[in-house]
């Protein structure tokens, strides 16, 4: 082989290795500092409360111990209320969360708030930093009931009758 044949694959390896560098260095930038966070506007006016539902036909009395709705008392949302019908509470920076939380320690789709079989059950949907029931963190669905705390990095929410 000539000369210059072996300097052109000399540097075609050398360029090769610089990409994989470059590469290795991205992946390791996007894990350590992860995605970026765009600031959304402030809203204009205080944060949004949401109507109390239409007036329905009375259902039987629900147990003492079962809770209505949540609210913020903590965090940028504070006061806002969200009430718990049939449907599952979402809560997560999406913007397709029920309850869009402005904190950088929340995931995207952080918690879940569910009914299941006429009681009421928080899950942690495999956040980065966690969701707290009072104290203890959660790692499995958990059962939840009035005067209930989660923590939701510098958000808490209380379930309320």
């Amino acid at each position: 082989m000539s000369e210059l044949t072996v300097t052109i694959i000399r540097l075609g390896l050398l360029a090769v290795l610089w990409v994989f560098v470059f590469s290795v260095v991205g992946v390791l930038r996007g894990d350590l500092f992860g995605t970026r966070v765009t600031q959304r506007p402030a809203p204009a006016q205080a944060p949004r409360k949401e109507p109390a539902p239409p007036k329905a036909p009375k259902a039987p009395k629900a147990n003492r111990r079962t809770p209505s709705h949540v609210l913020v008392t903590e965090g940028p949302l504070k006061g806002t209320t969200i009430s718990l019908g049939q449907q599952s509470v979402l809560i997560g920076r999406n913007l397709g969360s029920t309850v869009v939380l402005e904190d950088d320690y929340a995931s995207g789709r952080h918690a879940r708030i569910y009914p299941q079989d006429g009681e009421w059950f928080v899950e942690d949907l495999d956040s980065t930093n966690g969701t707290f029931l009072g104290n203890d963190k959660l790692t499995a669905p958990r059962q939840l009931s009035v005067g209930s705390t989660l923590r939701i990095g510098t958000t808490v929410l209380e379930l309320r009758r």
